[in-house]
């Protein structure tokens, strides 16, 4: 346990507040599958910020007239009681409760919305758990903390990590890494950091279209599917892979090298669900239509030679990734040829972005 990053609030400054945040989802370019407990990364990760697709909490706190040892929330999604969400919070609220010794001394009412439809295929866990990693981080603040702004976003990926390991990647943007790698500055398992180099002007305000193959529930979890990594026969050969593609990868973004960002981040995709395919027990989460988009996206970027890539996350949907200089060609190209491919013809715009805002 990470002592440096508990709670020394001797006395409450107010005895009520309300803080609120928004947080965005972020896609993996370099993935990982496979963890140890409790959520630490079996390889580093590197993903892209993205910026409309985001979750905006805000959480209600207000001191108990007597005290008692239970952590007392409720939880609303919209406006309305979701009870299928509060177990996963109060795992969360659980696990970070060494870190913050205010938790039992108040109650909390969170309300939380998504900019994204609900149940679209778009993980909303990311997003949900930077949002209110933040906004208890925050509360912390209001009731005396003094943790600089660096060490609250740093607190906040930390705790974020324990609710979702992804959602540690959104508290900054454009793009963070996840995960001890030697060529990343002061990176780590326990939390996120932001990329520190000079981004090629290419990747600034990269666009991401994100089409909505399948919105149902996946057969198996992504909780699941990491823990299939225990006795895969490829798992050590995928984490040396996966942190010499992350070394790659953060040249490629300096130099602007986009042959090469669209060979390793597609590579990547393929690898994370090859990953699936060759567990026991297998499993397939891409559907019919994943594949005939990714063919048809490698049609049109021979026939083009407009530098337009996918990725998936551990799902079937598609993220369209591609400069924001070639915004029309491409949503033309989805329009006209990939929409259809979708459920409803459903699809998201998004784009890079530069993580939590205080709202």
């Amino acid at each position: 346990m990470s002592s440096h990053y508990n709670s020394n609030i001797t006395s409450y400054k107010i005895n009520s507040g309300n803080v609120a945040f928004a947080a965005p989802s972020n896609i993996a370019l370099v993935k990982y599958w496979g963890k140890r407990p409790v959520q630490i990364p079996e390889n580093a990760s590197l993903s892209f910020t993205l910026s409309a697709c985001r979750t905006e909490t805000s959480v209600k706190y207000d001191r108990k007239l007597t005290k008692d040892a239970k952590i007392n929330f409720s939880f609303l999604f919209e406006g309305s009681p979701k009870p299928s969400f509060e177990p996963k919070i109060k795992t969360f609220l659980e696990r970070v409760a060494p870190y913050f010794s205010f938790l039992k001394d108040f109650n909390f009412i969170i309300n939380s919305k998504n900019t994204f439809p609900h149940s679209s295929g778009i993980a909303s866990s990311a997003s949900g758990m930077s949002a209110l990693a933040r906004c208890f981080v925050a509360i912390e603040q209001e009731l005396g903390g003094d943790l600089s702004k660096a060490m609250q976003i740093e607190k906040a990926s930390f705790l974020a990590r324990l609710g979702s390991g992804s959602a540690c990647r959104s508290l900054e943007g454009p793009v963070t890494v996840w995960g001890e790698h030697s060529s990343i500055l002061n990176s780590s398992d326990e939390f996120a950091v932001k990329f520190s180099k000079p981004i090629h002007s290419i990747f600034t305000n990269y666009q991401d279209t994100v089409l909505l193959i399948d919105k149902g529930e996946k057969q198996v979890s992504s909780t699941v599917g990491h823990g299939l990594m225990h006795g895969h026969p490829f798992a050590s050969q995928r984490f040396v892979q996966a942190n010499q593609n992350l070394e790659k990868l953060t040249k490629v973004l300096e130099t602007g090298d986009i042959n090469e960002f669209i060979a390793i981040v597609e590579s990547e995709a393929l690898t994370l669900h090859a990953m699936m395919m060759s567990s026991q027990p297998y499993f397939i989460l891409m559907k019919p239509n994943t594949l005939e988009v990714i063919n048809e996206i490698w049609s049109f970027r021979k026939q083009t030679k407009i530098p337009v890539c996918f990725t998936l996350d551990a799902g079937a949907n598609v993220h369209v990734l591609y400069p924001e200089e070639f915004k029309r060609q491409v949503l033309a190209f989805i329009k006209e040829k990939l929409a259809a491919r979708c459920q409803n013809k459903q699809y998201i715009c998004d784009y890079v972005g530069n993580g939590t805002i205080k709202l």
